[in-house]
C-alpha cells in the first residue's frame, strides 16, 4: 500500500514534467522562424536539476513548474494567438512560397516533437524508476531502522527479562536460603519442643507414676480401713440382728406372755361375764320369781307383759352391738393400705383392747400372716381407725362385751 501511495506521487510530477516538455516543444516549434532556442534548453536544464533533488522538493519543484509552464503557456499562447494572425496574414502573402518549407518544418517539428517527447518519455521513466529506487531504498532504511529499533527493543526486553529472571532466580535463591534458614530454627525449636515435651512427659510420668503408687498405697489403706469398716459393720449387724433377734424373742415372748394374759383376761372377763350373766339371769329369774309371785298375786297378765318387754331389750342390745361391729370393720377398712406383692391366702389376726370411751388402749397380733409388711399394715390401719366413739352408744349392759375383740384381716377382706 506505501509503494503504491509513492508510485502515485510520482506520476504526478512526470506527468508534469511530460506536459512541460510538450510546451516547450510546442512553443519552440511555433516561434521556431524566430530560432528561438533556450527556452527548451533551460527547461531540459530545470527538468535534470529536479531529478536530484529529493520527492518532497521534486514534487514543490513540479508544482512551481507546472505553475510557471501554466502561467507561460497562457502568455506564449495569447503570443502565439497574435503571432498567429499576423503570420496567417503573412502566410496568406507567403502561402504558397512557404508551403513546402512549412509543410517540411511541421515535419520537423513533428520528428522533433516525437523526439522530445521519447526523450522526456525515457526522462520521465528514469526518474520515476528513479524515486521509485528511492522510495524503494527509502523504505529499505525505514524497514532497516525499524527492523534495528524493532531488534534494539527485543534486546532491551530480552535484557529487561533476563534481568528479571536473574532477579526472580536471586530472589528464589533469598527465599529458598531464608526458607531454609525458618525451616532450620523451626527445626531446632520444635527440636527443643520435643525434648521440654519428653522432659515434661516423662516428669508427668514420674509424677503420675507417683501418685500412682500413692493412690495405690491409699487405695489399700482404704480398702483396709473398708474391710476393718466392714468388719466392724457386720459385727455390729450380727450384733444388731442378735439383739433383734434377742428383742424379737422378747417381744414375741412377751407378747406371747400378753397374748396370755390377754387371754387369760379374756377368760376371766369372760368368765366374769358369765357369772354376771348367769348372776343377772339367775337375778332375773329370782326377780321373775319374785315378780312371777307377785304376778300371782296381781295377775297373770301383767307376769307375762312384762316377760315380753325384758325379752325385747336383749334383742334390741344385740342388734345394735353388730352395727358397732360393723362400724369397726368399715373404718379399719377405709384405713388399711393393703402394701404390694401379697398373696390371696395372707391371713392376720389382731387382738383390739378399748377403753370405755372407745379409745384404743392396745392391738397386738394375735396371729401372724408370716408376712411382717402385712402384719405391719393391719396393725396400722387398727391405730389409724381409732378411736371408736359408737362404743357410747351400746346400751351399758353390753358395752364391756365389745371392748375387746379380734378382728380377721385377709386382702379385700376384714372380718
Amino acid at each position: 500500500m506505501a509503494r503504491h501511495q509513492r508510485r502515485v506521487g510520482y506520476g504526478l510530477p512526470l506527468l508534469l514534467a511530460i506536459a512541460l516538455h510538450l510546451g516547450i516543444l510546442v512553443i519552440s516549434v511555433i516561434r521556431f522562424p524566430a530560432a528561438e532556442q533556450e527556452p527548451p534548453n533551460r527547461s531540459i536544464v530545470q527538468a535534470t536539476l529536479v531529478s536530484t533533488e529529493t520527492a518532497t522538493d521534486r514534487a514543490q519543484r513540479a508544482e512551481e513548474a507546472k505553475s510557471a509552464a501554466q502561467a507561460a503557456k497562457q502568455a506564449e499562447e495569447e503570443a502565439a494567438r497574435q503571432q498567429a494572425e499576423e503570420e496567417a496574414r503573412q502566410a496568406e502573402r507567403e502561402r504558397q512560397a512557404q508551403q513546402a518549407e512549412k509543410q517540411a518544418a511541421e515535419a520537423e517539428a513533428r520528428e522533433a516533437a516525437r523526439q522530445v517527447a521519447e526523450q522526456a518519455s525515457e526522462e520521465a521513466e528514469r526518474r520515476a524508476a528513479e524515486a521509485e529506487r528511492e522510495a524503494e531504498r527509502q523504505r529499505q532504511a525505514e524497514e532497516e531502522a525499524r527492523r534495528q529499533r524493532e531488534a534494539e527493543e527485543q534486546r532491551q526486553r530480552e535484557a529487561e527479562e533476563q534481568r528479571q529472571r536473574e532477579a526472580e532466580v536471586q530472589r528464589q535463591r533469598e527465599a529458598e536460603e531464608q526458607r531454609q534458614r525458618e525451616a532450620e530454627e523451626q527445626r531446632q525449636r520444635e527440636a527443643e519442643e520435643q525434648r521440654q515435651r519428653e522432659a515434661e512427659e516423662q516428669r508427668q510420668r514420674e509424677a503420675e507414676e507417683q501418685r500412682q503408687r500413692e493412690a495405690e498405697e491409699q487405695r489399700q489403706r482404704e480398702a483396709e480401713e473398708q474391710r476393718q469398716r466392714e468388719a466392724e459393720e457386720q459385727r455390729q449387724r450380727e450384733a444388731e440382728a442378735e439383739r433383734q433377734r434377742q428383742a424379737e424373742e422378747q417381744r414375741q415372748r412377751e407378747a406371747e406372755a400378753e397374748r396370755q394374759r390377754q387371754a387369760e383376761e379374756q377368760r376371766r372377763r369372760e368368765a366374769e361375764a358369765e357369772r354376771q350373766r348367769q348372776a343377772e339371769e339367775q337375778r332375773r329369774r329370782e326377780e321373775a320369781a319374785s315378780r312371777a309371785a307377785e304376778a300371782a298375786q296381781q295377775g297373770l297378765d301383767q307376769a307375762i307383759a312384762g316377760e315380753s318387754e325384758s325379752v325385747a331389750n336383749s334383742a334390741q342390745a344385740e342388734e345394735a352391738a353388730n352395727g358397732f361391729i360393723n362400724l369397726v370393720r368399715q373404718a379399719v377398712e377405709q384405713a388399711w393400705a393393703i402394701p404390694p406383692n401379697v398373696t390371696g391366702n395372707a391371713t392376720a389376726e389382731i387382738r383390739v383392747r378399748l377403753g370405755p370411751s372407745g379409745e384404743l388402749f392396745a392391738a397386738s397380733i394375735g396371729r401372724s400372716s408370716g408376712d411382717s409388711a402385712f402384719d405391719r399394715s393391719a396393725l396400722q390401719a387398727v391405730r389409724a381407725a381409732a378411736p371408736f366413739a359408737e362404743l357410747r352408744e351400746l346400751p351399758s349392759s353390753v358395752q364391756r362385751q365389745y371392748r375387746e375383740f379380734n378382728l380377721r384381716f385377709k386382702p379385700g377382706d376384714i372380718r
